[in-house]
């Protein structure tokens, strides 16, 4: 073994803990983002965050024309609205044969939207 000492990353912090008050305060804090990641998730996948941003341009899309935006068939959009409405990122409604969709409130707008001004931004 030779005689050098290992260097800590210059990122990495030689204290143990800097302000333990701090700490005590936000530590609890950390258990309300539980669940929340299964969104970045559900929009981690390119096909769906095409989908939820298709939603953001239009109020509501039906499958076949989701299908039609995003160069899928439909079987492949319908899985992937499918899984954002169990998601409850995205609500539907049925008229006859045809089956609308639509994001599932103002937040999800919003998230997709900030997401897109991040993207062009970074």
């Amino acid at each position: 073994m030779s005689g050098s000492l290992k260097k800590n990353s210059p990122d990495t912090c030689d204290t143990f803990c800097y302000d333990e008050e701090m700490v005590n305060r936000v530590q609890p804090e950390i258990k309300k983002v539980e669940g929340v990641e299964l969104i970045f998730k559900a929009l981690s996948d390119a096909t769906r965050m095409k989908i939820a941003y298709a939603l953001t341009l239009e109020k509501e899309l039906c499958v076949c024309d989701v299908a039609n935006i995003i160069g899928s068939t439909t079987a492949t959009a319908s899985h992937h609205l499918r899984l954002l409405r169990n998601m409850r990122l995205a609500k539907y409604r049925k008229e006859g044969k045809l089956v609308f969709y639509s994001l599932a409130d103002e937040h999800m707008h919003q998230l997709v939207s900030i997401a897109l001004l991040h993207s062009r931004e970074a």
